[in-house]
């Protein structure tokens, strides 16, 4: 399996216009996490180092073929004093299988609270997803051998009164990473789409569906490091019409919530043909 830095290392072809490898995958279609992480270094790409990303919103319009390489088409929208604005198409075969705009800021200071970081089990304390017992969760370390991910117990999960269902996951990049802060900010854009549909699933075991995700938004809110452990607070508050609404909060050991997720997927029952 291609390494992360493998991943995001996009090449330049000319002037806004970048190319991400395909990887080696059990997957039948492009990992959606990857597609976002190469658009978001896309985007990156075009930006003067003095702006941070702050928010991404992605649409994900057609399967990707993992056997091909993706062509990443960045339009400057924007170029403000404080803030950027980049629209990125992610294309292969001549169609648009992906379509981003992300936006970077530039330092400021203002107003800070955020919400308590859930009690829950150490990450040390909790199995690897390998020995957990659950073959789709031993399939993800598997699938993403060079993250360490491992399942909050369902009776050790810090549950919120009303809410439908949730999920808590921790998880690191089992190599250290690059110091670069874009680095991790983009390597969460890919890891951010793993397992987050999951939670959809809780209420409803062994029930089977067709899942893909449809759209993806990610805030970055604090400083963090993706080869850091990091906790993943995940709810699906809705789920009918055969889509499902996921919402993520992502918290370092600290306490310090560091980026929110929303997703909507695709949820709907198997069909036979």
């Amino acid at each position: 399996m291609a390494t992360i830095e493998e991943i995001l290392e996009v090449e330049y072809l000319e002037e806004n216009i970048f190319r991400g490898i395909a990887t080696e995958t059990t997957l039948p279609r492009t990992f959606g996490g990857q597609v976002a992480g190469q658009a978001l270094v896309s985007a990156v790409r075009t930006v003067d180092p003095r702006f941070s990303v702050h928010s991404l919103h992605g649409y994900f319009l057609r399967p990707g073929n993992p056997t091909m390489p993706i062509v990443y088409l960045v339009d400057r929208i924007r170029d403000g004093r404080s803030f950027v604005t980049r629209r990125v198409s992610a294309v292969q075969d001549g169609q648009a299988i992906f379509s981003m705009s992300a936006s970077f800021q530039a330092a400021d200071e203002g107003i800070e609270h955020q919400d308590e970081m859930p009690v829950v089990p150490p990450p040390e304390t909790l199995p690897f997803a390998r020995d957990s017992g659950d073959p789709e969760i031993a399939w993800l370390a598997r699938e993403w051998s060079d993250w360490d991910i491992r399942m909050v117990g369902d009776g050790e999960i810090d549950r919120r009164t009303g809410a439908a269902a949730q999920q808590q996951v921790w998880f690191r990049s089992r190599r250290t990473l690059p110091d670069d802060p874009v680095f991790h900010v983009c390597a969460l854009a890919y890891m951010s789409d793993m397992t987050l549909l999951g939670a959809s699933k809780v209420p409803h075991p062994g029930v089977a569906t067709q899942s893909a995700s449809l759209d993806h938004a990610l805030w970055f809110l604090r400083p963090f490091r993706a080869d850091e452990w990091l906790l993943y607070d995940q709810t699906s508050p809705s789920a009918g019409f055969g889509r499902a609404l996921a919402q993520g909060r992502i918290f370092d050991q600290a306490g310090n919530m560091v980026a929110a997720v929303v997703q909507e997927g695709l949820t709907r029952f198997l069909r036979t043909d």
